[in-house]
């Protein structure tokens, strides 16, 4: 926790992560709100969503977080299981600490939990990364962002089309602030520290030079419960995985959620372990090692749509819809959904240099988490100096 005299009567601004993308949007956020003039006394709260060593730990580490303040150590459950429990230790946290505002990022339960929880209590809320819609009410991150965006106080976007979004849903736009991606901040300050895909293999006793090929190597992640749980459709994404794999290297980098279910489906005869290198969960470092040399990145994270765009990487999402337009309408990124052909069609595409290599879109430039902290301050300081 940063001094909190830093600012005479200013309670702690209150950072909440939980799940493994929250930790690469706050990393820069912390920094900005230490860098700030004054400084901006900030408490990081881990309520444990994601709580093992290979989705949480080591993105500490890498990214060179702080030591939670805080650790609810919630654990998995059921959506509405994990809500409550957030909810349910975060409250006895905020009365303690009394802070200024709690500031959540992304779309995960500890986001929607911990803005439910501050709101009641009368406690301002800022949400980094407001405004990004899917209109498919059938993925939980939608209702948790729809809901967060309503009744938080200071809604900060990644691009231009969220802020349209924001007021389609009769929010006023004097609460919301274009502040670009601090998604991008982490990427920008941690890519020349990235680790190489050939040391990553080796560190796992693979043979580096099987992504020696010729086309390069791609790189794939699954872990959304559409893509993972059903027998059938992860049977499919396994099955054409196995296909481009004979013509392109792939480094899968495993989910917990997708391993165990590859295992109890009894699926593991679809992979070649020759062409379709099974990795653990990776450390920040090393996917962005991983995906800064691919030739295409096939995912169904939303996190990597944009990390994509960024690098100049192609990337293929396996998914109908995506909350981030801007990478496909600007960036590296293009739907494919579940389907043979569009994937196999996809990769060709890419393999035969017409994947696409887009630009960078508006304020993706690093500064992002900067520009939130000026604007935390200016909104904040009347409450301080009213004090």
């Amino acid at each position: 926790m940063t001094e909190p005299l830093a600012v005479v009567g200013m309670g702690p601004i209150m950072c909440v992560v939980g799940a493994r993308p929250n930790f690469m949007k706050m990393a820069p956020i912390l920094r900005a709100l230490a860098n700030h003039v004054p400084p901006l006394p900030s408490l990081l709260v881990h309520t444990g969503q994601h709580y093992d060593q290979d989705m949480s730990g080591r993105l500490f580490t890498d990214l060179g977080l702080p030591i939670p303040d805080i650790n609810l150590d919630v654990g998995s459950g059921s959506h509405a299981v994990q809500t409550a429990e957030v909810m349910r230790r975060f409250e006895p946290a905020l009365d303690a600490h009394r802070p200024s505002c709690v500031v959540v990022v992304g779309d995960v339960n500890s986001t929607l939990a911990c803005t439910l929880v501050a709101v009641k209590k009368g406690v301002p809320v800022a949400h980094v990364e407001a405004g990004l819609r899917s209109y498919d009410r059938q993925m939980p991150e939608e209702i948790n962002r729809v809901v967060t965006d309503q009744i938080a106080d200071r809604l900060y976007t990644t691009e231009r089309s969220a802020e349209a979004n924001l007021l389609a849903e009769g929010i006023s736009a004097e609460r919301v602030s274009f502040c670009g991606n601090v998604m991008i901040d982490s990427l920008l300050a941690n890519r020349k520290s990235a680790r190489s895909a050939a040391d990553t293999l080796r560190l796992h006793d693979m043979d580096p030079a099987v992504i020696d090929h010729p086309r390069g190597y791609g790189v794939v992640t699954l872990h959304r419960p559409s893509n993972v749980d059903d027998p059938q459709t992860l049977s499919a994404l396994l099955g054409v995985l196995g296909e481009v794999a004979k013509d392109l290297p792939l480094v899968f980098a495993l989910h917990p959620r997708t391993r165990s279910n590859i295992e109890k489906l009894g699926l593991g005869h679809l992979i070649d372990p020759a062409c379709l290198l099974l990795l653990p969960p990776q450390g920040y470092l090393e996917m962005l090692g991983l995906m800064s040399g691919a030739t295409v990145v096939l995912t169904d994270s939303g996190g990597l749509q944009e990390e994509t765009t960024a690098l100049g990487v192609p990337c293929l999402t396996l998914r109908s819809n995506t909350e981030r337009p801007i990478t496909i309408e600007q960036g590296t990124n293009t739907l494919v959904g579940t389907d043979r052909q569009a994937i196999l069609q996809g990769v060709a595409e890419i393999l035969s240099g017409r994947g696409k290599r887009g630009r960078v879109p508006e304020l993706w430039d690093g500064h992002a988490a900067d520009r939130i902290a000026s604007d935390l301050w200016r909104w904040l300081r009347p409450s301080v100096e009213d004090r």
